[in-house]
């Protein structure tokens, strides 16, 4: 239809005021169609625009490596797992060790391990291995959270758990960090 119009304004001689209102109608309703899709064009460019800036900055920007001529001390090197603090306890509140010790009665019912590490660079496990007298009696796995994060394991305590306990505590690797002794007593 839009053609056809076209068509006949190019053949039709016309002076303003002249032009029939049928015509003029038509015109006006081109012109606006015309105007409208112009401002969607528009419209739709500054959101490609925005979209094309959005995926550049989140996805093609790259950390800028260092060349060998350049002073290595620039450098960033991952910042690896390390244990702030660790230390066996009777109990913990509010991630807190309460009454810390290396010698334990057996009354108290159940000691633990509390472990502190700062920094964590990603999701990972660390393990803690508990040992009777030299033999193995628990392991258990526990979850670390970036950027720093603190968790502890207990056991309950048997009339047969009198005597010598270590606990290792070591990364996902098996690498050990720590080692901490104490004792079971009366």
């Amino acid at each position: 239809m839009n053609r056809t119009f076209y068509r006949i304004l190019e053949g039709y001689p016309y002076k303003e005021n002249t032009m029939p209102k049928l015509i003029k109608r038509k015109m006006k309703t081109v012109e606006e169609r015309l105007e409208r899709s112009n401002l969607m064009r528009t419209k739709y460019k500054f959101y490609i625009f925005i979209f094309v800036l959005i995926f550049c900055n989140l996805f093609l920007t790259s950390k800028a490596l260092p060349q060998n001529n350049q002073n290595p001390s620039l450098v960033l090197v991952p910042k690896k797992l390390a244990l702030d603090y660790v230390v066996m306890c009777e109990e913990i509140k509010d991630f807190t060790p309460i009454n810390q010790a290396v010698v334990f009665s057996i009354k108290i019912g159940r000691v633990s391990c509390f472990t502190s590490f700062d920094p964590v660079p990603e999701k990972m496990f660390i393990y803690h291995k508990w040992f009777h007298k030299d033999k193995p009696s628990t392991k258990k796995r526990l979850t670390l959270q970036p950027p720093r994060w603190a968790t502890y394991s207990s056991i309950q305590l048997r009339e047969t758990d009198k005597g010598p306990w270590r606990v290792e505590i070591s990364d996902h690797k098996g690498n050990i960090l720590h080692i901490l002794k104490f004792s079971i007593t009366e």
